[in-house]
């Protein structure tokens, strides 16, 4: 089951996170608003109240902090800070995983034995966006973090942890390509990473 709604906290509570780069080949570096996408996922976290700790960070020290751990991805680069903020109030206020998503918007059709089949309602599915936000418990007992690769990280946490999906808002979407990059710079062409406002349509 996929939420729609979600609540911006006024106050968001502690929480560390992290932004992975690996396994992404140059894409994250690329530019987007004239700052890499690394960046603009590093400043959303900041602008979330979310504490960024470098990669060589023991997962010792995570789990002694008591905090959620939100885990970013570049290749979402303009998710908006409200949104991540929300997802950690939510990861904390029911002690479960919470992964922002988004519909799938692509006709997805079934191969079986090399056989294009019937097509599969697009309702049931859902692409993992970003962040991941782990609650304390899952922190503890987790003892690392299994991938990098968000979408396998998602499935081994779903089978291990009541993981909740919420649907992030359009800018969240995933980019893999310069193409794709391109289509968020426009979508998002009034915004600037972290929240701020830039000249555009909806900037000014």
């Amino acid at each position: 089951m996929t939420h729609h709604a979600y609540d911006v906290p006024d106050e968001p509570p502690p929480a560390l996170g992290t932004v992975l780069a690996d396994g992404r080949g140059s894409l994250p570096f690329a530019l987007i608003h004239g700052e890499a996408l690394v960046a603009c996922a590093a400043w959303a976290l900041g602008e979330a109240g979310v504490l960024p700790i470098d990669d060589g960070t023991p997962w010792e020290s995570v789990v002694s902090a008591g905090e959620p751990f939100v885990v970013h991805d570049p290749l979402c680069p303009m998710t908006p800070p409200e949104f991540v903020r929300a997802c950690v109030a939510r990861a904390v206020e029911h002690g479960c995983v919470v992964v922002g998503v988004r519909p799938v918007t692509d006709t997805v059709k079934v191969v079986a034995d090399g056989v294009v089949g019937e097509t599969v309602d697009r309702d049931t599915l859902v692409s993992v966006a970003a962040p991941v936000v782990l609650p304390p418990a899952v922190v503890a007992d987790l003892g690392g973090l299994p991938t990098h690769d968000l979408v396998e990280l998602v499935a081994t946490l779903r089978s291990r942890y009541r993981v909740e999906l919420v649907e992030a808002p359009p800018a969240a979407r995933r980019v893999g390509s310069e193409d794709d990059l391109r289509v968020l710079e426009a979508l998002t062409a009034g915004d600037r990473p972290g929240g701020r406002p830039g000249p555009g349509p909806r900037g000014t």
